[in-house]
């Protein structure tokens, strides 16, 4: 199912269209301006990798990386909070702690996703 992208002559701006099979017809509208006067660009690319190949890329999580942009990806920044509470003894899981840390465990969840925390100052 590809996405083919289109940039529009009249109003330089792109537009991505869906599409079931390479076979189907496309007839590209421009999505700003209406305009039918457009051509087809060379689209950008993604590369999935899977948690373990990214976990094996950027290394251990520890205090001082050898990577400097090791938590410049936010799922480096979750498996380092992880460990840290790990050595310091905390079950976040636990009882005890199950309220305090519920959204510390939302935010270790979402950097995990690849989102990027909110700033302390934000959360508070």
């Amino acid at each position: 199912m590809p996405i083919y992208e289109f940039r529009c002559n009249e109003c330089q701006r792109t537009s991505s269209f869906f599409v079931r099979t390479v076979n189907d017809p496309l007839n590209p509208v421009c999505a700003s301006c209406g305009s039918s006067n457009v051509e087809r660009c060379i689209s950008s690319f993604a590369i999935h990798k899977s948690i373990k190949t990214i976990h094996e890329e950027s290394g251990e999580p520890t205090m001082f990386p050898k990577n400097p942009d090791y938590y410049r990806d936010p799922r480096n920044i979750g498996r380092s909070t992880e460990k840290r509470l790990k050595e310091l003894g905390v079950d976040m899981d636990s009882e005890e702690y199950r309220d305090t840390f519920a959204g510390v465990k939302e935010t270790i969840a979402a950097a995990r996703e690849g989102e990027m925390p909110k700033t302390l100052k934000d959360q508070l």
